[in-house]
């Protein structure tokens, strides 16, 4: 069951993630510099797999090592995913992007795009988590 849990939480955060990018695209693709399509509308690579099977990919990865830790910690109701899947996006993973923007001269507004993502991602695989 634990493997059904994983890749199910990390298709919820992957799905999350389609509707968190749908609703900051323009704000996203102005603030990343992604090259755009013709029409200006979309990046240029929306049809290569490459960037949504890398994401799915690591979201599944996430969900497994959250599942490992929550294991570890007796994590085990829908509210404690909850909060502790929002404590991973916000305090582990949003630093990190924070860091790697700061030094990359990254806009600000992307930082807090991607890191919304991280975080809210996080707590969606954290809550999800904890329905099996």
């Amino acid at each position: 069951m634990g493997f059904l849990a994983v890749v199910v939480a990390g298709v919820a955060g992957f799905m999350f993630g389609a509707v968190w990018y749908t609703v900051f695209a323009k704000p996203w693709m102005a603030a990343s510099g992604v090259p755009l399509n013709d029409a200006g509308d979309a990046p240029a690579n929306q049809k290569n797999p490459v960037p949504y099977i890398t994401s799915i990919v690591g979201a599944i990865l996430v969900a497994g090592m959250m599942r490992h830790v929550f294991a570890l910690s007796n994590i085990d109701t829908f509210g404690e995913g909850l909060v502790s899947g929002f404590g991973v996006g916000l305090f582990l993973v949003s630093p990190w992007i924070a860091t790697f923007y700061a030094f990359g001269a990254r806009p600000f507004r992307l930082t807090l795009i991607d890191s919304g993502y991280a975080t809210f991602g996080c707590t969606v695989i954290g809550a999800v988590l904890m329905l099996f």
